[in-house]
């Protein structure tokens, strides 16, 4: 936090929506762009127009007005399905009320909707109500574990509760947005760039990023192929 703050400045939580709304971009935004899923969600704003008016209408008209976010069909049905059982057990679509909640108990309300996980339920409590949950997508992943904050084979589901058992309440925010920063513009997936790296001194990963990189391409150590691991984007 001390070397990643002054780099990129001070984070400060500026709610793009309200929670039910930041839950309908949510899922809009898995496995897209941030371009792509703004796109589909002001496109279904401007068709629908309220949430009632989603929740109202037909899966394919849904799909239709998000088409262009990719996976529409699959997202319509969830987007409606959520809308649906939110208002049937809220009364409406009023979720200011998880903020009062314990976290683990916010976040397992959450969870019980469908197509949401881990990552998404920590997106609305964090961005949508200010509550300290981790959201951890892949760049906060790849980032935490070349720094030894979580185990290499700690999964990104898991990494959520590892690191807000870490992270101070009131840096969880800052937290995750410097590791997005780090992960995009330094530590990269194939090229990380550790000699511009501000955390490089005790990166427990540099010395064998370095040495990979100085290998012939598609060759190991041992002059057999070297196989590339693709990272996939979930932003």
């Amino acid at each position: 936090m001390d070397l990643l703050g002054p780099i990129h400045g001070p984070i400060e939580r500026t709610p793009r929506y309200n929670a039910a709304e930041e839950l309908v971009y949510t899922i809009l935004s898995q496995h897209t762009s941030d371009v792509n899923s703004t796109r589909a969600y002001d496109n279904l704003m401007t068709t629908f127009e309220s949430l009632d008016s989603i929740a109202a209408a037909a899966p394919s008209e849904i799909e239709d007005a998000i088409r262009r976010g990719g996976l529409a069909a699959q997202k319509s049905v969830r987007i409606k399905e959520i809308l649906i059982q939110v208002k049937q057990e809220v009364g409406s679509y009023d979720l200011s009320f998880l903020a009062e909640m314990p976290l683990d108990e916010a976040k397992a309300w959450l969870k019980r909707l469908p197509g949401v996980g881990p990552k998404t339920a920590a997106i609305i409590l964090c961005f949508a109500l200010g509550m300290p949950a981790m959201p951890v997508d892949t760049h906060v992943h790849r980032v935490s574990k070349r720094l030894g904050l979580v185990g290499s084979k700690v999964s990104a589901d898991k990494a959520h509760d590892v690191l807000e058992a870490k992270v101070p309440p009131e840096d969880v925010l800052p937290f995750h947005m410097y590791l997005i920063y780090h992960g995009r513009q330094v530590c990269k997936a194939q090229r990380p760039r550790c000699g511009e790296c501000a955390l490089a001194w005790g990166c427990p990963s540099r010395a064998a990023i370095e040495k990979a990189a100085k290998r012939p391409k598609g060759r190991t150590a041992g002059n057999k192929p070297r196989k590339v691991e693709k990272e996939a984007s979930d932003d």
